[in-house]
């Protein structure tokens, strides 16, 4: 089963509706507007939402701004550190979220560019990381 991207007043990524809204005003300054139109869906796997919900709260913000970009521009993150494509696999994709150990990942899927939707399938530690 897959769940639409979080919304930005959701706090199960988040500790508190707080961080959330600073996070979310803050986004919405730096980054350009989108139109609605051409925005990415980003879904997340069940995995995925049961790792978020065990990260530390700093991987946890770093981790929705990425998701935020990923809504915003698609899966093509080259402003990432250590973005790029796992060995052998086309449209899948990953980038460290941190630096220092634990290095944690985030891997995200396109499902479908036409109409542009993504699957974010695992968000952890690098040792573990599904590729």
């Amino acid at each position: 089963m897959r769940f639409l991207c979080l919304p930005p007043f959701c706090t199960t990524c988040l500790d508190s509706k707080k961080e959330v809204l600073i996070l979310d005003n803050y986004l919405d300054n730096c980054h350009k507007k989108v139109d609605a139109n051409d925005e990415w869906k980003v879904y997340y796997s069940n995995l995925a939402l049961r790792q978020i919900k065990e990260l530390p709260s700093k991987i946890k913000l770093t981790t929705f701004v990425l998701v935020r970009e990923l809504k915003m521009y698609g899966p093509y993150r080259f402003n990432w550190k250590n973005y790029g494509r796992p060995r052998g696999k086309t449209d899948c994709f990953h980038c460290h979220i941190n630096k220092g150990k634990p290095r944690y990942v985030v891997c995200w899927e396109l499902l479908d560019k036409k109409v542009r939707v993504l699957e974010v399938y695992y968000v952890g530690t690098h040792e573990k990381a599904p590729y």
